[in-house]
């Protein structure tokens, strides 16, 4: 079980690869095609992997299909090779294995497997007019990302090709239908195709059936529910790797088919699980280019809130996700430019150094941040209702400005639209007994750890236990394929998590009130945001 190192030992790993109970998992993230190879004691043997960029082609957010196969291709090549290098054995054939990739999205495919149109990724903001009708003709938010708000959009516009779709999934289940021939997709990454019914674990039949009638006039030859994946929970079965498909992750031949197949998920599942946060009033947060927070709820929520995205966990339990489009570039840039003013003066300052300097000394600020004010909008940010960003520093003539309380205020601002979101969970009587937080933000000891455990007024844990991210994740799905009646909460926290070292740090009742004085100078100050995105 996970413990205090954080290799597999050459031993245990040689055995492990060359009796093929070794676990993998694959995962195409934004920027870069992850593999990582497990063994029993769930640490990581090796990993391989592959950068990879989206393109615009018309306007639309896409990779191509060329790309997915030549990306994990070259990924499970540099997993093999580092498999050879670092316990002197030949990856010829694991136990089972899963794929992971970006959540929703468009992939439609005609009855030949022909793709009808290029792949449109979640990053795509063309379905507003859809998102919004299909909103309220459901009650559930759909964001524009889901691949229902994709289908309806094309509708909508009249594309030709919707009436010639056999299949529509998500990259993880195009991947997983080719490695398999099934069409199946994991619950998690399914609830971002089309809404979930909780109490079948399936797409909610109810609700498609107001959408067959939706669109009945239209005359296609399909029904919805027959060209969407079949939902599968973690550990069901999902299929085995054919002949064909070892040939599409190792074209030399080496990799022999036959690995049973964990259901196929998307990112955000997977990094719950690489957090240990699947378990009812557990959640965690993930702040980078954006920061968003995944709380998994103890039932559905009273009312229709589009603030909220409501998504699952791979075993079914309903999620709330809050998801804001800014996270730390704003911070990281207010940083590069004291490096700047640094060298300028002729000191030369490490990058880690300054950020932990800059970060620490926002300890010794007031606790509200001493009356100041920062949007981090680089980006539009839909929970608060803007469309574009500005990012802004404001202080009244009274505040106490300081180095210590400035870095405090844009920390602050960093969970600044988070919180907005967490405050709608708060308000419909959500409860989280624990967040565990993960990203660059929180290398520094005991700084962002603590305002989010303020901002939150919940205990707030980070540590290694995220291992190799959502790729490790989807190893672990892998494995739970072995977990017979255990429930995955129980399975990770008992097997797989049990001396995990973290560090939970509980909020600090100053640190609380001050950042509640901080939000309401945030939600006040919204009007300045508007502003200057109507003024400059």
């Amino acid at each position: 079980m996970l413990g205090k190192d954080t290799v597999n030992s050459t031993s245990i790993a040689r055995t492990a690869v060359e009796d093929g109970s070794a676990w993998l998992g694959i995962e195409f993230g934004s920027t870069r095609i992850k593999a990582v190879l497990i063994g029993k004691d769930f640490l990581p043997i090796a990993t391989g992997g592959h950068e990879w960029r989206a393109t615009l082609a018309d306007g639309v957010w896409t990779y191509s299909l060329d790309d997915v196969w030549a990306g994990v291709q070259a990924a499970f090549a540099d997993l093999a090779a580092n498999v050879r290098d670092q316990v002197g054995a030949e990856l010829r054939q694991v136990k089972a294995l899963g794929v992971s990739a970006m959540m929703h999205g468009y992939l439609a495919f005609d009855g030949d497997g022909g793709l009808l149109v290029p792949f449109r990724t979640w990053q795509n903001t063309m379905t507003q007019e859809a998102a919004a009708e299909l909103t309220q003709l459901f009650q559930h938010n759909i964001p524009q990302r889901w691949s229902i708000a994709h289908l309806h959009q094309a509708i909508l516009k009249g594309e030709d090709h919707v009436g010639e779709i056999d299949y529509l999934t998500t990259l993880s289940g195009y991947v997983h239908w080719k490695l398999t021939g099934e069409r199946v997709l994991g619950v998690g990454d399914a609830s971002g195709m089309f809404p979930i019914d909780m109490s079948t674990g399936t797409f909610h039949e109810e609700m498609l059936g107001q959408y067959g009638e939706l669109i009945a006039d239209r005359g296609f030859p399909w029904q919805l529910r027959d060209i969407l994946p079949t939902a599968r929970s973690a550990g069901e079965d999902a299929g085995h790797l054919t002949e064909e498909g070892a040939k599409l992750l190792d074209p030399t031949g080496t990799l022999q088919s036959g690995a049973a197949m964990a259901p196929p998920e998307g990112d955000a599942g997977t990094g719950m699980v690489a957090t240990n946060a699947v378990a009812r009033r557990t959640g965690n947060v993930s702040a980078g280019t954006s920061i968003f927070a995944m709380v998994v709820l103890e039932g559905e929520l009273k009312e229709l809130h589009e603030e909220i995205d409501l998504v699952t966990t791979p075993a079914g339990d309903l999620v709330a996700m809050a998801h804001c489009n800014n996270g730390a570039l704003d911070l990281s840039a207010w940083v590069s430019l004291f490096g700047e003013a640094a060298k300028a003066l002729g000191a030369e300052v490490d990058t880690t150094t300054l950020f932990e300097t800059l970060y620490r000394a926002a300890l010794n600020g007031t606790p509200d941040g001493g009356g100041m004010l920062a949007y981090n909008y680089l980006a539009g940010e839909h929970v608060v209702g803007m469309e574009e960003g500005r990012p802004l520093f404001v202080r009244h003539p009274s505040s106490d400005f300081s180095l210590a309380n400035f870095m405090r205020t844009h920390l602050f601002s960093t969970f600044g639209a988070l919180r907005v979101g967490m405050d709608v969970l708060a308000d419909e009587g959500v409860r989280i007994d624990s967040m565990f937080a993960h990203g660059g933000i929180f290398k520094t000891e005991g700084v962002a750890q603590g305002f989010l455990a303020a901002a939150m007024d919940t205990p707030v844990s980070v540590g290694e236990i995220a291992g190799e991210g959502g790729a490790w994740g989807m190893a672990l799905l892998a494995a739970f394929l072995d977990a017979g009646e255990a429930s995955l909460g129980d399975w990770l926290s008992e097997e797989v998590f049990a001396d995990a070292e973290v560090s939970t740090m509980d909020p600090d009742p100053r640190d609380v009130e001050g950042f509640n004085q901080f939000m309401e100078r945030y939600r006040r100050g919204l009007s300045i945001q508007r502003a200057a995105i109507d003024s400059f």
